[in-house]
C-alpha cells in the first residue's frame, strides 16, 4: 500500500479547500487498515471518511488514512425486519437509494446526506424527522493503537442530537469499518411528519407515499435548499439547530414574538438555527470567495478559492451576531479542522 506525500486534499473534501497532507492512504480492505496502522504506530493519525463533514483551515500534518471499504449485504431477516450491514466506505446517499430499490424502509428521509456511510453514527446525522438511532443496530471499528476489532450497540454509541459516544469518551480512539441496521420489509413507518414533504407529495397529488416517492420529495427540497458540493463547495448545514430550555426560550420569544421553533420534551425546544442566521441578514451574503447560500442560511459556501479560515471567519461574525442579536449561542456541525 502506498504513502503518498504532499498529497492534495482539495477532492477530499465537500468544500473543495486547497489543502495538503503530509501523508496520505487510501485503505481498501481490513487487512490494508491493520496493517497501516501496524506499520506507522508512531505517526500521528487523521482519518477521513467522505469528508463531508469538516472544514480544513491548514495544511494536515499527519498521516491522512482515507478509509474506502466497499460493500453491501443482508445478514438477517425475517417476514417483517432485514438486517443489512454496509461497510463504512460506501457513499451515504447511494446506500439509501440501494435500501429503498429492495423496498426496505427506514432511511428514506434521510436521502441525499452527503458522505459516507461509515461517519454516519459519529454525528447522529439525521433529516426531516429521523435519525440514524432509529434503525442502527451496531457498528464495528477498529481500535488505532492496537488494531483489535468491537462491536459497539446501539445503547454504546450514546447517540444525543448530533452526538455520539465517537465524538466524546472515545474520540479519536476508533476507525467505524462497518455498521448495520435493521430496515422493514412491509408495514414500512413512513413519516411525513415535517411540513416541507407533506406539501412536495401534495404538489405530486400523492396522498399514501411509498418509500421511493417520499425519497424523491426529500431530493426535491434538499436540491432546492441545498447546493451541489459538486459545484458549489458546502458541506450541507455548518451550524446545529441551538436547544434551550422552555423557561429561557420564553423570555427570549417576549422579545422576538415571530421566532420559530419545535417543541423537543415538556422542558426543551428547537430553535431553526436558519432562521435566526436569516433575521440576521447573513442570508445570500458573500465576502470574497466565502459566503451563506442564497437558498439556505444554515449553509456556507465555498464560491472558488475560498480558504478554511475565510469561511471560518465568516461563520464566526455569524455565531456573535446571532448571541448579540438573540442572546442564543449557535454551535458549529461541521468539524473545524
Amino acid at each position: 500500500m502506498e504513502i503518498q506525500h504532499n498529497f492534495s486534499l482539495k477532492n477530499y473534501n465537500t468544500f473543495g479547500i486547497e489543502a495538503k497532507a503530509s501523508q496520505f492512504a487510501s485503505v481498501h480492505s481490513i487487512a490494508d487498515l491493520q496493517s497501516i496502522l501496524e506499520q506507522n504506530p508512531t505517526e500521528k493519525k487523521f482519518i477521513l471518511g467522505g469528508g463531508s463533514n469538516m472544514l480544513l483551515t491548514q495544511d494536515i500534518q499527519a498521516l491522512v488514512i482515507h478509509i474506502d471499504l466497499k460493500g453491501k449485504k443482508v445478514i438477517e431477516e425475517n417476514d417483517d425486519y432485514v438486517w443489512v450491514e454496509s461497510q463504512a466506505g460506501e457513499n451515504w446517499h447511494e446506500f439509501v437509494l440501494w435500501t429503498i430499490a429492495q423496498n426496505f424502509g427506514g432511511l428514506e428521509n434521510m436521502s441525499l446526506i452527503p458522505g459516507n456511510v461509515g461517519t454516519t453514527p459519529v454525528q447522529n446525522i439525521g433529516a426531516y424527522g429521523t435519525e440514524i438511532k432509529d434503525t442502527f443496530v451496531s457498528c464495528q471499528a477498529m481500535t488505532i493503537e492496537n488494531q483489535e476489532l468491537k462491536r459497539f450497540t446501539k445503547e454504546e454509541c450514546k447517540f444525543g442530537y448530533r452526538e455520539s459516544v465517537f465524538k466524546n469518551e472515545v474520540k479519536d480512539q476508533y476507525i467505524i469499518t462497518s455498521v448495520v441496521f435493521k430496515l422493514t420489509k412491509r408495514n414500512h413507518k413512513i413519516n411525513t411528519s415535517y411540513g416541507d414533504i407533506l406539501g412536495e407529495l401534495e404538489k405530486n397529488n400523492i396522498s399514501t407515499p411509498t418509500l421511493k416517492e417520499v425519497s424523491n420529495a426529500v431530493i426535491t427540497i434538499r436540491k432546492s435548499k441545498l447546493p451541489d458540493p459538486k459545484e458549489l463547495g458546502n458541506s450541507g448545514s455548518f451550524f446545529k439547530n441551538p436547544i434551550l430550555l422552555k423557561t429561557t426560550f420564553e423570555k427570549i420569544k417576549a422579545q422576538f414574538p415571530e421566532m420559530k421553533y419545535y417543541d423537543i420534551s415538556p422542558t426543551e425546544v428547537k430553535v431553526p438555527a436558519g432562521w435566526l442566521i436569516e433575521q440576521a441578514g447573513f442570508k445570500g451574503k458573500r465576502y470574497g470567495d466565502a459566503g451563506v447560500h442564497k437558498n439556505q442560511a444554515l449553509v456556507l459556501v465555498n464560491y472558488g478559492n475560498a480558504t478554511g479560515q475565510e469561511i471560518l471567519a465568516v461563520s464566526r461574525n455569524i455565531q456573535e451576531t446571532i448571541f448579540k442579536t438573540f442572546g442564543i449561542h449557535i454551535e458549529a456541525e461541521v468539524n473545524v479542522i
